[in-house]
């Protein structure tokens, strides 16, 4: 609204003009330092108006919120959004006629695993899976593949002792070697000694110089290999890593979490 009483004399172009002739005469006099003092201290001042102003507009602004920390006021996003970690992709993993199925054939959940004879994992997941294979009759298969870690000595050997007996005696006695093994070694790479695995060959009904021509000739050294490529090629990288129905479960879980997603899978 345009009004001449609005005006105050500080608007009058000759006062202006008086004001700024008073400012040059009081700088005239002073010293350069003196001069070049006050503008750093004038610029800085400005600077901090500038940076405060900035400062308090995207905080109060919709984009975040104050948070306090050490008494100091500061803006962080409000979006608390968290991604659900993702459930691991099932594997396309088959049976094969060289494998030795413990439990019914008609199970309807197949546990494939990956192990090491001379891993203490495998050691502490074995007894897992016996409890699960007795609480679960007929409702769970399982199968051993090797996965020999380079860094234990003994563990190639075992296996292919384990194939030997399986060889010679069938999936009973098979069945039988792993489950004194894993009970006797004391594992981390020659927890078994790889001079009782003879006499061990005949404990579990196998011909003991049968089971030396075998295992002394390397003659199932290649189907453990064979296993272990497999398995790098499922993406097995640790061991005991085991396949639920195709879905990858690494490491050696608890009972009861073991129990827990065979349950599911019985319950799609």
């Amino acid at each position: 609204m345009d009004n001449p009483s609005s005006f105050s004399p500080a608007a009058d172009p000759s006062s202006t003009s008086s004001a700024s002739s008073k400012m040059s005469s009081m700088w005239s006099g002073a010293s350069p330092k003196l001069t070049f003092v006050m503008g750093i201290l004038v610029g800085v001042a400005g600077v901090s108006l500038v940076g405060f102003v900035l400062a308090a507009s995207f905080a109060f602004s919709g984009n975040g919120k104050l948070v306090r920390t050490n008494g100091n006021a500061a803006a962080v996003p409000t979006d608390t959004t968290q991604i659900p970690p993702q459930a691991p992709s099932p594997v396309d993993i088959a049976l094969k006629e060289t494998d030795y199925v413990r439990g019914s054939a008609e199970a309807p959940v197949t546990i494939i695993t990956y192990s090491d004879l001379e891993c203490p994992y495998c050691k502490s997941f074995h007894p897992s899976m016996l409890q699960l294979m007795s609480e679960f009759p007929g409702q769970v298969r399982w199968v051993y593949r090797h996965f020999p870690l380079s860094f234990h000595a003994n563990a190639q050997k075992e296996a292919e002792a384990a194939e030997c007996v399986g060889k010679l005696g069938g999936a009973e006695a098979y069945w039988s070697f792993f489950d004194k093994v894993f009970e006797r070694t004391t594992s981390n790479g020659t927890g078994f000694a790889l001079a009782d695995l003879y006499p061990l060959a005949k404990e579990v009904g196998v011909s003991e110089s049968r089971f030396r021509t075998c295992l002394d000739q390397g003659e199932m050294a290649s189907k453990v290999q064979a296993d272990l490529q497999e398995g790098s090629g499922y993406g097995v990288q640790g061991t005991p890593t085991s396949f639920v129905n195709g879905t990858p479960l690494e490491g050696a879980v608890p009972y009861e979490q073991l129990k827990a997603v065979v349950q599911q899978v019985l319950s799609q």
